[in-house]
């Protein structure tokens, strides 16, 4: 592979933190923590949040290790090829890029959202009605613009992606900060009541959405081979990068819940902006400053999911495992500017299926990502075995032990999504996502089989594994 063909190398510490940080904190904060709350009380939305970042924690170690040893763009395509071959690999990136669309579809949805906090009564022009939503022009004219103008960003380079991703962090920080200072200063452990709310079913229900408001830091892997640091470094930001957006999420909830009390987390459609407001005074400027702030984090979130699923595109494509095409990258920017336009495609209808498609893309796409995770978790145990001696430049004591953690809390998260559970999935519409990406998937993937041969992926990963050894 020529220089000409290769992405950037120019991502230092400041942009990978800011890229996996700003990815995983997003927006979910702002639009869906009152919906926590009240599904499972203030201690119970803290506890299933602490249970979920479990998880995070165990599969981020050994994404770390992993991530530190394979620098190479894909991530979940390199590390479930050297531990159990094409057909998981294909299956795992599939997974993941599934959770990488639906953050993004999600963000299109979330902008006309939060617009309507900042300009009342701008929805007009209406289309349809969609599970009791009413779809209007202007509201999905909203997302829709909105998803083109951050495929563009993505489009015109990593270097222009990470300077907007540092400057939006930094704000969205600023916001967050304000409103647990204000929060623990003007609130009152009485608005924390009912401290539990529906018992181990409210617990679970929220758990089953932490895994898509962590998603991010697996963004880092995806761009390993745009990360201008030592091996090492990956892993230990990507670890500061989740442990970082724990502390993030379990404060906005403390000061959420501390502020506000439940029949306001009831009325309210945008919980942390009131909460904001409340803090200073009942101040619609504080109000308008955090949502800014969490207009900040629907940018960062989704151009660190279009830098993620774009890579993740382009590597199975460079591996013969979707059609080639998507794996070119721009002659002027370096980027695959075909997989960003492949999500473009597959994301920017979603504000059509209006409001309610947020519960919809939160809960299919964390199933994605947790299938994603369990297949890198047992990856890290079999490469132990299977490769002891390969360079691990982020080794993680105790042999395999936290790839088995992982793996367990990994299964355990996926068995809350199935049917007959409390917090399974809702059919038609989160089936439905999950089934259409399935049969999707499918298709492009015998397509190439077909016109490449199941070879192909083979040779192109042995030379890529060659390339770092």
């Amino acid at each position: 592979m020529s220089d000409s063909d290769k992405l950037l190398k120019v991502l230092g510490n400041k942009d990978v933190l800011a890229l996996a940080f700003g990815a995983m904190i997003g927006w979910g904060w702002v639009v869906t923590s009152g919906l926590w709350i009240t599904e499972a009380g203030s201690l119970g939305a803290i506890l299933a949040f602490a249970i979920g970042s479990l998880l995070v924690v165990f599969v981020g170690l050994t994404y770390a290790e992993l991530s530190s040893a394979l620098p190479l763009a894909g991530g979940e395509q390199v590390y479930t090829f050297k531990a159990m071959g094409r057909v998981a690999s294909f299956i795992a990136t599939w997974a993941i890029i599934l959770g990488y669309v639906s953050v993004v579809a999600f963000e299109a949805v979330a902008l006309p959202t939060v617009f309507e906090y900042i300009v009342p009564n701008y929805s007009q022009g209406y289309l349809y009605t969609i599970a009791g939503w009413d779809v209007t022009i202007t509201w999905a004219g909203v997302g829709m613009i909105g998803s083109l103008l951050v495929a563009w960003i993505n489009y015109r380079g990593i270097k222009l992606t990470s300077v907007i991703t540092v400057i939006l962090t930094t704000f969205i920080i600023i916001a967050g900060l304000m409103l647990i200072t204000g929060s623990t200063f003007g609130g009152n452990m009485d608005n924390m009541q009912p401290l539990v709310n529906a018992g181990a079913t409210g617990v679970f229900t929220v758990i089953i959405m932490t895994p898509f408001m962590f998603v991010g830091f697996d963004v880092i892997p995806q761009a390993a081979e745009e990360i201008n640091l030592p091996q090492r470094k990956i892993g230990q930001l990507l670890i500061l990068s989740v442990v970082l957006a724990v502390i993030w999420y379990i404060a906005i909830i403390y000061g959420v819940s501390r502020i506000l009390n439940p029949p306001e987390l009831s009325e309210s459609n945008l919980v942390t902006a009131d909460a904001m407001a409340k803090a200073f005074g009942d101040s619609k400027l504080m109000g308008n400053v955090l949502v800014l702030g969490g207009i900040g984090g629907i940018l960062t979130s989704w151009i660190g999911f279009y830098v993620g699923g774009s890579r993740a595109i382009y590597a199975l494509a460079n591996a013969g495992m979707l059609p080639k095409f998507l794996g070119k990258l721009h002659p002027k920017y370096k980027t695959p500017h075909r997989a960003i336009v492949l999500i473009v495609l597959l994301s920017t209808a979603a504000p059509l299926l209006g409001r309610p498609a947020l519960v919809w893309l939160v809960n299919a796409g964390g199933l994605g990502l947790v299938v994603a995770w369990l297949m890198v978790a047992i990856s890290f145990i079999l490469l132990r075995k299977t490769a002891p001696h390969m360079n691990r430049p982020f080794k993680l004591p105790g042999g395999t032990l936290i790839g088995w953690l992982a793996v367990l809390m990994a299964v355990g998260v996926v068995i809350l999504y199935m049917p007959g559970m409390p917090s399974s999935l809702a059919w038609p519409y989160e089936w439905l996502i999950i089934g259409a990406w399935i049969i999707l998937g499918v298709i492009l993937y015998h397509y190439s089989m077909a016109k490449y041969g199941k070879e192909y992926a083979s040779e192109y990963m042995k030379k890529e594994l060659d390339r770092i050894a």
